[in-house]
């Protein structure tokens, strides 16, 4: 057995778990990052299939929000291209673009209560606005329409950013990520595809000098000391198993794993029967072609469609992601439910036909790989309001990543934000002078 130590030890190699290193190593703790994967990223990682570069997972990148200022605080390099315009909504088969204040035109053209809808949505920027309960965002909407074309591009922008439909999404979580939140105004995607971005990060942990990321190297459990913390960690490396020692733990793995890591007789039993979240669903279908097929430079959504939510257009502002001459594409759909049992095949059928009804051309282009995300490798760990605390019973240990989301946020957005959260509260607890 080898004995390394460290300040902080960070369990997973996805958003949550590199944004958080990334923060810790350049304010002087002495990071590991363990990843049992043999590549960064987790469930927002990349691959390349034939010549392509494809995601897994996340696609889009925002820009001029907290991820691009963690970046900042930590040297790190952000390369992520936005688009321009970033998100057009298709009506009638015209792309619209809603991002200079257009929803009063969209709606407007969809419905004769667009106004009293942008009424409603206005009145939600002040808590005394948002509904009470779980009403759903589909329940909300049909307060002021029954329009199925406005019904659908609410159902396709949850789908979008929470993964799960406006049936299953708390209207005050949509409302409040539309009003307060960044509501998918600004991205983009990264030429080596999402994994470049956690390259980046990497990259400045290790160069600081205190930081090191491990792949293919699993902890297999955590072990507590006499003060009840988290002392030391068992990490299966190379064929062998080295003791961590470590002052804090990061868990990157989601509340479940991570109790299960413990011990979870070793911990609160109100604690482990809430760390089971519910997790959320998605299928995806990356393609390319020789030509053309979608003329959005980013993301296309859709008012009338079966599932599917949005396509990508990745070589319109990252041709690097495909060979020359290609076109790559990715279209997404949430079934039904979305955060229960679903027939994956069902599911698969109706996003082909909404491809194929929306994107001329689909049936010519080369299908690179297709994906059902759900129960232990899902889109999001919680749904969007149903998130767990990031403290654990263990005052050493926190969770971050998207089922320790804070309120009415998604995506690595969130976890970019629970990292931050983490970060001062570790920094506060555990000074780094404190730990020498």
């Amino acid at each position: 057995m080898e004995h390394p130590a460290v300040d902080v030890l960070v369990i997973g190699a996805g958003a949550g778990g590199l944004f958080t290193a990334a923060r810790l190593a350049h304010r002087g703790y002495r990071t590991l990052v363990v990843e049992r994967l043999d590549r960064l990223g987790g469930r927002a990682s990349s691959e390349v299939i034939d010549g392509f570069t494809v995601n897994n997972g996340a696609i889009v990148i925002e820009t001029g929000g907290i991820t691009e200022a963690t970046f900042a605080e930590v040297g790190a390099r952000f390369d992520v291209r936005p688009a321009t315009p970033p998100i057009l909504y298709r009506l009638g088969g015209k792309d619209v673009d809603v991002t200079g204040g257009g929803w009063g035109y969209l709606l407007g053209k969809l419905t004769r209560q667009g106004a009293k809808l942008l009424d409603g949505l206005g009145a939600a920027r002040t808590d005394d606005g948002l509904p009470d309960g779980e009403l759903s965002t589909a329940d909300w909407v049909r307060r002021y329409t029954a329009n199925e074309k406005v019904h659908g591009i609410f159902r396709n922008m949850c789908a979008s950013i929470f993964a799960v439909s406006s049936e299953d999404l708390p209207a005050a979580v949509f409302l409040t990520y539309f009003t307060r939140r960044s509501a998918f105004k600004r991205f983009g995607f990264c030429p080596e595809g999402t994994i470049g971005v956690w390259r980046a990060l990497a990259d400045a942990i290790e160069g600081t000098g205190r930081g090191e990321v491990w792949l293919d190297s699993e902890v297999s459990s955590l072990r507590l000391g006499a003060d009840g913390t988290v002392s030391a960690a068992t990490v299966r490396r190379a064929g062998r198993d080295i003791e961590v020692t470590c002052r804090v733990a990061i868990s990157d793995a989601g509340p479940a794993a991570t109790a299960d890591l413990v011990g979870r007789d070793r911990l609160p039993a109100d604690h482990t029967a809430a760390v089971d979240t519910t997790p959320c669903a998605m299928l995806v279908v990356n393609f390319a072609s020789r030509e053309p097929l979608v003329e959005a430079p980013g993301l296309l959504s859709f008012a009338t469609t079966r599932r599917m939510a949005y396509v990508a257009n990745f070589t319109a502002t990252c041709p690097e992601m495909a060979p020359d001459g290609w076109h790559l594409y990715n279209g997404t759909s949430v079934p039904e439910p979305a955060t229960g049992a679903f027939n994956a095949d069902a599911e698969l059928e109706l996003l082909h036909a909404d491809l194929r009804e929306q994107i001329p051309g689909f049936d010519g282009a080369r299908v690179l790989s297709t994906t059902v995300w759900r129960d232990a490798w899902p889109p999001q760990r919680a749904v969007a309001g149903h998130d767990l605390p990031h403290t654990t019973p263990i005052a050493n240990l926190w969770n971050v990543g998207d089922a320790v989301k804070q309120y009415a946020n998604g995506g690595t957005t969130a976890c970019a934000e629970t990292a931050a959260l983490v970060t001062d509260e570790i920094a506060a607890r555990y000074p780094v002078a404190a730990l020498r």
